[in-house]
């Protein structure tokens, strides 16, 4: 809750940065000016560093890297994602959902599932996009469930869910 509210006060404390309404606005759906690489942070399952890489407008790459503290590991993951669906399109900001495939690798190191082993993963994501249309940044949240396949002593099949909020920064 305190990570939403926060993306939200920054959105609010950059929205006056326009110097002139007269600036061109774009395609509807389009911030103007935006680089295709975004950068930034992810917190939650995983809480680490994150990437998306525009192919198109409706879709795009997106990563990330960091710590999964509910399975005490290290996970790094990679989804295609697609913008099928805008929900609001306004002056400020648009918001679409996306989803789409992805694979992710986590490295088990003990704790809650015992022992150091790897698994790999098939995910499934889905996500709400704040794509701010003033400055260059976007806020995400989203929910993705994996089937894995884990390489320990005896596991074998299993499922997981990864769920998560951050910001990015484009160039």
């Amino acid at each position: 809750m305190r990570i939403a509210i926060a993306i939200l006060m920054l959105a609010a404390a950059a929205a006056p940065a326009r110097a002139d309404d007269d600036d061109t606005k774009g395609e509807k759906g389009r911030p103007v000016d935006k680089g295709t690489v975004g950068v930034g942070i992810i917190v939650g399952e995983p809480v680490g560093i994150c990437a998306k890489f525009y192919l198109r407008d409706d879709r795009a790459i997106q990563v990330a890297v960091g710590s999964a503290f509910i399975a005490n590991g290290y996970q790094a993951h990679v989804d295609y994602v697609f913008h099928p669906w805008i929900v609001q399109d306004r002056d400020m900001f648009v918001m679409p959902v996306y989803l789409g495939p992805g694979f992710r690798f986590i490295d088990y190191s003990g704790g809650t599932v015992g022992g150091t082993h790897v698994a790999t993963g098939l995910r499934a994501v889905i996500g709400l996009l704040f794509d701010f249309k003033t400055v260059p940044l976007d806020a995400f949240l989203e929910v993705a469930g994996v089937a894995e396949y884990d390489f320990g002593t005896n596991k074998g099949l299993g499922a997981a869910l990864n769920a998560g909020a951050g910001i990015r920064y484009y160039f």
